[in-house]
């Protein structure tokens, strides 16, 4: 973690560092991919809240390149910053002072994907 992180430059070294991974590791990675699909169809919680739950779990985790990837969904399903803030609130919570610090990341990261940038 870093106060000069690259959210998105990070979620795309990300990407196609794993390239070779998904492709030596087919079986495990459709399996992790049918996973998320799955858990993040919307039921009795909608995506937005799902992905909420998710981007709570990765500061909390202390995960950067979960918080990247977590926000960027957030902005693309078109979370407001109140609800983003509200979240981390409950994060820091139950995280303590670790997770605060990496709230702070998570308020970066959502500052750094516009919502018309989501989706590329």
């Amino acid at each position: 973690m870093s106060a000069a992180t690259d959210y998105p430059a990070l979620t795309q070294q990300i990407t196609r560092s794993l390239a070779p991974f998904r492709q030596s590791q087919k079986a495990t990675m459709q399996g992790f991919g049918a996973m998320a699909q799955g858990s993040l169809a919307d039921n009795a919680l909608s995506e937005k809240h799902k992905e909420l739950i998710a981007t709570g779990i990765a500061v909390s985790q202390r995960c950067a390149g979960c918080i990247g990837f977590h926000v960027k969904a957030l902005r693309r399903l078109g979370t407001t910053r109140a609800e983003f803030e509200e979240m981390l609130g409950v994060a820091v919570y139950m995280g303590g002072g670790p997770a605060l610090m990496y709230a702070a990341e998570a308020l970066q990261a959502w500052d750094q994907f516009e919502p018309a940038a989501a989706s590329t």
